[in-house]
């Protein structure tokens, strides 16, 4: 037992020393070992990160409103505190499409204002709207901004803050590479090209470059798409979009009250604080912010001209080549005398853009400078769209697409209007002086456009057609009261007119406009305050009409006196000088374009433009029937702002036509030139003018208004009955006088029956309210006189054709009036 018990208490301890030593030992190891740290936890996804984990040494800086930092595909913007919350303009625009259509060159898609605000740990992009507002200090701003929530266009995780937190870091990769509508193509383009998404492998962005006042972002996007405009077999469209985002001003410019007896460019709010019984909407002028300088307001109380604080500058791309430079120029600074009128000296200035070498920095897209851009495009047109601050109208930059063949569209104009009497116009390649002299014109119609002019169409109609024929008033006045019309050139001037003005220029209008929407009223604290002034600056011109302005017309023109392309107060006697013009030229296309050793497409160019031209003529001239004159006025003047055209007029204008276009013009068919230029084609011109015209006769909105003269004036008013008649009578002559009836007659007065036809089945016509441009007419066809007087019409032609089919042995006039009274029954009994 003592053995065994030993024997155990030994091995106890031995276990125990061998296992105090190894607890020693580990002891002793742990004592001489260097103890690891603890990893730090590995940040949350999506976490605020420091700002060089974000902002790394790789990442390319641009300065500017906001630091702008790329690294490989990705773009952050770096926020400064003091932006948050201010109000930034975005500006949409289509910068180039797959195909050259008027898709291409700057076609705005979106405007709208943002708001950069933070919220936690984001960054929000809000949409701010200007359509309704109220006063602050009134009740009503409440419901107002409950009423108007502002929507969240992209919210961004906060990636990081600057050193002192004065700024903050966001990725903004997402808002131009995915499809947020508000920044790519616009629903309306969406719909006709049928998208049906974006094909973000094939979308990318292209640059993002920051300026002082703006960031400038290219992006490409491609979509899927059922209809693109052009290599319909990719089943694709890609478009390249630019989204200009401008820093708005602090202090918004005060506003000048629209007045719709000056025509102007404007901006419209809502405005439920103001004192009238209703909602009231407040429509005020886009415009330049031209102020007097503070030392000179003494000068300008005198009447003096004095330099404004920050004149209008335009640079002319450096893209435009050298010799057309100073004309575009001309064309910008021939504002200066209209500016005068509103008391300010050098208040336009057209410059160079500095060279790379002056200036690496600069560009056209940095919103500080407006300049003219010169566009490698066949597009034949420029156009001269601005960028406004919607709180105020104020212009902020304007940028003119020039496109460079406008050129040849100069020289149709230029050589259909003048040639006949004009030598330099008499070859299809103008000397540089005078294609100079064109480029200068729209130049100056085109920064009209920039400084807030639409196109004043009434102007043309104020001046006696003759008085277009003197040199006398010609040099003084030009073909136009406004640049702004499109009075081109002097159609109207005959062989004879010697020293007569080709070209119109800034006018009397320009000059009254100018002064209407710039002069600075410094008495007046705000716009309302200046109403009483603007009144009677208007007020001292109203009735003449070099003072008028005239809307431009889309569609059916009610207003025959605000046409495009029109001269004069007369369009018969006008377009009678302008058609014995063409016939002076057509005899002479051949000389006129010949060339040794080139083909014939300058001959056939030209000719089409004679054709189209003449075309202008017949629905300058036919436009007049069941016309009614707009003559804006307010309750402090008489007479009505409505009247219709003078019956004896409109008959004396359909009588024109008949005579003119539905009497087969046969000097437009020249053998020689046909011979050169088309195997076959002139029966269907001949045929096309002549319906566009009856068509144009025959619209729903003329024949309506011509019922309604009828119904307020009675026999002071040219009836439908009448027009109707007289209209059968030219178009069908041959039915009383036995005479043959040619190809070209048997065309016209089958398209007669057709749009007859088409009349008896018309769809209602509804008045369109969207556009100061549109002018509809209502029209509820099945409850209105049209049918029966259509359904008389047939009746009488049905009647005339079977009794002179009867009475000819002419073959094809028989079997013509045969299948007209046939084509008669179907239409009045289609079962």
């Amino acid at each position: 037992m003592t053995k065994k018990l030993l024997t155990s208490l030994l091995t106890v301890l031995l276990i125990v020393g061998v296992s105090s030593n190894a607890e020693a030992q580990k002891k002793k190891k742990k004592k001489n070992q260097t103890v690891a740290p603890t990893p730090p936890p590995k940040p949350k996804k999506g976490a605020i990160q420091p700002y060089n984990k974000v902002v790394t040494k790789d990442a390319k800086t641009d300065e500017g409103l906001f630091k702008v930092h790329s690294i490989d595909d990705k773009y952050l913007f770096e926020i400064p505190d003091s932006l948050l919350e201010r109000e930034m303009l975005m500006v949409t625009r289509i910068a180039k499409n797959t195909s050259n259509n008027s898709d291409f060159g700057g076609q705005k898609a979106n405007t709208q204002v943002l708001r950069w605000q933070k919220k936690g740990k984001q960054i929000l992009l809000r949409v701010v709207s200007h359509n309704v507002v109220a006063d602050e200090k009134l009740p009503i701003h409440e419901a107002v901004v409950n009423s108007n929530f502002e929507p969240v266009l992209f919210a961004f995780p906060i990636a990081a803050f600057n050193d002192d937190k004065t700024s903050t870091v966001i990725d903004v990769t997402e808002l131009f590479s995915t499809d947020v509508k508000a920044l790519g193509l616009p629903s309306y383009k969406r719909k006709g090209y049928k998208i049906t998404r974006l094909d973000t492998k094939k979308s990318f962005i292209e640059s993002v470059k920051s300026y002082p006042l703006n960031i400038e972002t290219r992006h490409v996007k491609t979509y899927a798409a059922g209809s693109p405009p052009s290599n319909s077999s990719t089943g694709t469209i890609s478009v390249e979009m630019s989204n200009s985002m401008i820093l708005l001003p602090k202090v918004p410019m005060k506003r000048r009250i629209f007045d719709e007896r000056v025509g102007w460019f404007t901006t419209s709010q809502v405005d439920y604080g103001s004192e009238a019984q209703k909602s009231e909407k407040v429509t005020y002028l886009d415009r330049w912010r031209l102020e007097v300088k503070d030392e000179d307001i003494e000068k300008f109380k005198r009447g003096e001209l004095v330099e404004p604080k920050k004149p209008i500058i335009y640079y002319i791309d450096r893209a435009t080549p050298e010799k057309w430079r100073q004309y575009i120029k001309d064309g910008i600074e021939d504002w200066q005398v209209a500016f005068e009128a509103a008391g300010f000296k050098n208040a336009i200035i057209a410059k160079d853009p500095p060279t790379k070498e002056e200036d690496p920095d600069w560009s056209p897209e940095d919103v500080r400078y407006s300049v003219v851009r010169y566009l490698a495009s066949p597009i034949p047109n420029a156009n001269g769209p601005h960028v406004s601050d919607p709180r105020s109208g104020e212009i902020l930059e304007s940028d003119i697409n020039w496109y460079h063949n406008v050129m040849s569209l100069l020289k149709g104009w230029y050589f259909v209007q003048t040639a006949a009497i004009n030598p330099e116009a008499q070859t299809t390649e103008f000397k540089d002086e005078v294609m100079g002299r064109l480029i200068r014109f729209v130049s100056s119609h085109e920064v009209g456009h920039t400084l807030g002019l639409p196109h004043n169409m009434g102007s043309s109609a104020s001046y006696p057609v003759d008085s277009l024929r003197s040199a006398t008033f010609t040099q003084k006045y030009s073909t136009a009261p406004s640049i702004m019309d499109y009075a081109r050139f002097n159609y109207v001037a005959q062989p004879g007119d010697k020293g007569v003005a080709m070209n119109p220029n800034i006018g009397v209008y320009d000059k009254y406009a100018m002064k209407w929407g710039y002069r600075p009223i410094l008495d007046a604290e705000t716009p309302e305050d200046e109403k009483e002034t603007l009144d009677s600056w208007i007020l001292e011109h109203a009735g003449d009409p070099l003072y008028r302005f005239g809307h431009q017309q889309a569609g059916d023109v009610v207003d025959p006196s605000s046409q495009t392309e029109d001269l004069g107060d007369d369009a018969i006697k006008a377009s009678s000088y302008g058609i014995a013009n063409l016939k002076r030229i057509v005899p002479n296309l051949i000389n006129w374009t010949a060339e040794k050793g080139k083909n014939y497409d300058d001959l056939e160019t030209m000719y089409g433009h004679v054709v189209s031209q003449f075309n202008r003529y017949m629905g300058h001239v036919s436009s007049n029937l069941g016309g009614v004159y707009e003559n804006y006025k307010t309750y402090d003047q008489e007479g009505n702002v409505y009247t219709h055209v003078d019956k004896a007029h409109q008959k004396n204008c359909l009588k024109f036509i008949n005579t003119e276009l539905f009497d087969t013009p046969t000097w437009l068919i020249d053998k020689n030139i046909i011979g050169r230029t088309e195997y076959s084609g002139v029966t269907e011109r001949i045929r096309s003018i002549q319906v566009r015209t009856l068509n144009n006769i025959l619209s729903l909105g003329r024949m309506m208004r011509m019922i309604e003269n009828e119904t307020l004036n009675g026999s002071e008013a040219y009836s439908l009955i009448s027009m109707m008649s007289d209209l059968r009578n030219g178009i069908w002559s041959e039915l009383r006088t036995g005479k043959n009836i040619d190809t070209y007659r048997r065309n016209l007065q089958r398209a007669h029956v057709e749009r007859l036809a088409y009349l008896m089945n018309a769809k209602d016509s509804k008045s369109f309210k969207g556009s100061s441009y549109i002018k509809s007419t209502t029209v509820t066809v099945k409850q209105s006189d049209i049918i029966p007087v259509v359904r008389g019409e047939l009746n009488r032609i049905k009647r005339d054709a079977q009794r002179a089919a009867n009475a000819t042995t002419n073959t094809i006039k028989k079997y013509h009036l045969q299948d007209i009274a046939k084509r008669i029954d179907g239409i009045l009994d289609p079962k």
